[in-house]
């Protein structure tokens, strides 16, 4: 037997909110197939996902206005702004609501806060939709929301009245990191009031306890993920802080010799919007390069399901 081995972290596939949101725009389709089924963003960050549902007719574009009136639209697991919804509901647009229910959690706590005049720190990277959307449900007229990435922004927020002040996180971040960015929070602004962790979700805080027993078993470890998710991204992060060199890969066409050359255990994880049968194709490309030993390193199991929109 070949002493190369293969191991592949659990859970692996798409989680809840991801399968939740490739149904949903499947339902959609199945339910009007003879008119356009528009999709705001990409339904979830995996470009195999979007590029298949592309061929079945679906039409992706990152502006609402560019979408015809009395069109059906789907918003995307990351969720949209305020602005958004109104602008759909203006425009007499058919909305089916693909976002995630633990980012929609993060949009109800916003909302929530702002109508009590609170003051909230959202931590999150600039520019990804799901901050964009949490940042648009609050009510700018209540007081403020303020985005924090690091250290940085920390040092240099200043808030109009620090005793009414809470924060929340994107759903996707890197645990440790996270933790680390709300002790100083706390240190900085000591009456803050917020939710821990709870506002990353349980498949990426399950994926990344993978991650970091995987990385201390492997030698390398491939995550399997776009470039734009950024809960992949994180698994990368992750291995590589816990020692292991990472590599993010789209799909085993961007397994290159010198990733695994030289080096006896791969660990594979993939990102919560990584679709199952890119894990298995890696495998058999790495079967081909001799790695013939293969197991499972667990760490949890999901079982959680998430209801469809009650109109599908």
């Amino acid at each position: 037997m070949s002493d190369r081995k293969i191991i592949i972290a659990v859970p692996h596939g798409f989680c809840a909110g991801v399968s939740r949101a490739i149904e949903t725009v499947e339902k959609v389709l199945e339910k009007f197939p003879s008119e356009t089924v528009y999709v705001l963003h990409e339904v979830v960050h995996n470009q195999h996902v979007v590029d298949d549902l592309r061929q079945k007719g679906v039409v992706f574009t990152d502006c609402l206005a560019d979408i015809p009136e009395n069109s059906i639209v789907v918003f995307s697991a990351h969720g949209v702004s305020a602005d958004v919804e109104e602008l759909a509901r203006m425009r007499n647009l058919r909305v089916y609501d693909a976002t995630c229910p633990i980012v929609d959690r993060v949009h109800r706590k916003v909302r929530r806060l702002s109508s009590q005049g609170e003051e909230v720190i959202m931590i999150g990277h600039a520019g990804h939709q799901e901050v964009v959307g949490t940042l648009g449900q609050y009510n700018s007229e209540a007081g403020g929301i303020y985005l924090v990435v690091n250290h940085h922004d920390i040092e240099n927020l200043k808030v109009k009245n620090p005793a009414k002040l809470s924060f929340v996180t994107q759903t996707t971040l890197s645990v440790d990191e996270t933790a680390a960015t709300i002790r100083e929070l706390q240190s900085c602004f000591p009456g803050i009031q917020g939710p821990g962790l709870n506002d990353i979700c349980y498949a990426t805080q399950n994926r990344q306890r993978a991650v970091k027993e995987l990385a201390k078993k492997a030698d390398v470890v491939l995550v399997v993920g776009s470039r734009n998710s950024s809960n992949s991204n994180r698994l990368r992060e992750v291995a590589e802080h816990e020692g292991a060199k990472a590599f993010l890969i789209n799909d085993y066409t961007e397994l290159l010799p010198e990733m695994i050359t030289g080096y006896r255990v791969i660990g594979i994880t993939g990102g919560a919007s990584a679709p199952e049968y890119l894990l298995k194709d890696l495998v058999r490309e790495l079967r081909n390069f001799g790695y013939e030993d293969i197991e499972e390193l667990g760490v949890s199991t999901e079982k959680q399901k998430f209801r469809l929109p009650g109109d599908l």
